[in-house]
């Protein structure tokens, strides 16, 4: 199979690659920046505080990187290892690091862990999902002091688990034979994740939003709440009328569950979406009792990074605009997704609207330190991956990906079994070593005044 390079040819010094971490960074938060410098601030002493922090926030950058190395074909699809017209066509979790995972509860009531965080969904090549996490892996290890041989085997590791579980599906395993990860199939840190979720409470979550007053349920004024004047309000209001309009018929068997008593705008969201208007919504939920009520968010969807990077006007024209592209990536590549889970506009701009789960808990990767347990929960991970790739395709009931992407797959990495793996390592050490490098560079730059508007 012809080889590519890992990673594009360093620049010739730090100065160089700075101009052009500067330039990518105009191009993916130039405007949101412009419109909120303070957000940017907070989000990129969030990325200053070590590597992995300033790869989770870089995408961008990585996609940045991906298309300077890799190669186009005469229909502008990718092409490369593993890549052909069908594998580099697939769902992609577009941000799959190592700290996007986590539980929820699906819409059947049952507490599962799998891979969050859908905002920079899209379509593209596979590999990139996995190169994405391979990196994240060479990262994480470097912080815990891991040789670089045991980060080989733990890329390894993730490379055999994926490849294993894709093919269990692409041969027509059954679902029992590849169950999800829940409370009664998930073992060490994942099962932990799945147990403290299943101790939390909505009438927790609720204890640190809001406050009863007169015999209703309010938001609090603190717990970074910010009042909204009528006429955002009234606008805010309209655009969840239109919210409703896209959510599934099994999730309005109760209307009143949708009677708003609050809104509220939204201070402190994640390192990913500065600069992006949010507003929470308190509804009535599933009783009149007031433990039940539910808080739902709307969030100006995202450009996704991988976006800017894949040239096929099939998938551009297939969203409306980037909460509904957020909204059926996550209903293609996660099953049984969020009830509450719908998509609206506001102000012309395309809005995301989920849930705040009172039951999501992230992976915690601070007290994983033994390698056996590392392991083992790469190889989870793996197989997570390989679910999620599968899930999305001509069986989800989209048009997007009208072929078994679990089969398309399995065909690519079975024409070189051992090369999948080394393809994997060579690029998790390579983007590894460039990360750590561009983390100190972008420090540089920030500190020293060198990003614009800041």
């Amino acid at each position: 199979m012809p080889s590519t390079p890992s990673v594009p040819v360093p620049s010739r010094n730090a100065e160089e690659r700075g101009e052009e971490i500067l330039a990518v960074f105009d191009t993916a938060f130039g405007e949101l920046l412009a419109a909120d410098p303070a957000a940017f601030r907070v989000k990129f002493r969030k990325m200053a505080a070590s590597a992995f922090a300033f790869y989770r926030g870089a995408a961008c950058l990585f996609y940045r990187d991906l298309e300077a190395a890799g190669t186009r074909g005469e229909d502008g699809g990718h092409t490369g290892p593993f890549l052909d017209e069908r594998t580099s066509r697939v769902w992609i979790h577009g941000d799959l690091h190592a700290e996007n995972f986590g539980t929820y509860m699906d819409s059947t009531g049952r507490l599962i862990f799998n891979v969050n965080d859908f905002d920079e969904a899209y379509v593209g090549p596979f590999t990139w999902d996995l190169k994405r996490f391979a990196a994240s892996v060479a990262l994480l290890g470097y912080a815990k002091a891991l040789s670089d041989e045991q980060i080989t085997d733990l890329v390894r590791t993730y490379a055999a688990a994926y490849r294993e579980r894709i093919r269990a599906l692409a041969t027509g395993a059954k679902d029992d034979d590849v169950p999800p990860f829940t409370l009664d199939t998930a073992e060490g840190p994942l099962l932990g994740a799945l147990r403290a979720a299943r101790s939390l409470t909505r009438f927790g979550l609720l204890e640190t939003m809001t406050q009863i007053t007169e015999y209703e349920r309010r938001f609090a004024a603190d717990g970074g709440a910010v009042e909204l004047d009528a006429a955002t309000r009234y606008k805010v209001l309209s655009a969840f009328d239109g919210y409703l309009e896209t959510l599934p018929e099994a999730s309005l068997t109760r209307p009143d569950s949708y009677r708003v008593k609050d809104v509220v705008g939204r201070r402190g969201i994640g390192i990913g979406s500065a600069g992006l208007p949010s507003y929470n919504i308190l509804l009535e939920g599933t009783s009149d009792a007031l433990e039940n009520d539910v808080v739902i968010y709307m969030k100006q969807g995202q450009t996704p990074a991988v976006s800017r990077h894949v040239a096929d006007r099939r998938v551009r024209e297939y969203f409306q605009h980037e909460g509904h592209r957020t909204v059926i990536s996550q209903r293609a590549l996660q099953a049984h997704a969020d009830p509450w889970l719908g998509w609206t506009e506001l102000d012309g701009a395309g809005q995301l609207v989920a849930e705040v789960s009172p039951y999501a808990v992230d992976l915690d990767w601070s007290d994983l330190d033994d390698l056996d347990e590392i392991a083992a929960v790469v190889a989870d991970l793996g197989r997570a991956t390989a679910a999620m790739h599968a899930a999305a395709d001509d069986e989800s009931g989209h048009s997007l990906v009208p072929f078994s992407t679990e089969r398309a797959i399995e065909a690519a990495i079975a024409a070189d079994e051992e090369g999948f793996a080394d393809h994997l390592v060579d690029f998790a050490h390579a983007y590894g070593a460039r990360a750590r490098a561009d983390h100190q560079i972008f420090v540089d730059l920030f500190r020293n005044g060198r990003i614009p508007g800041l």
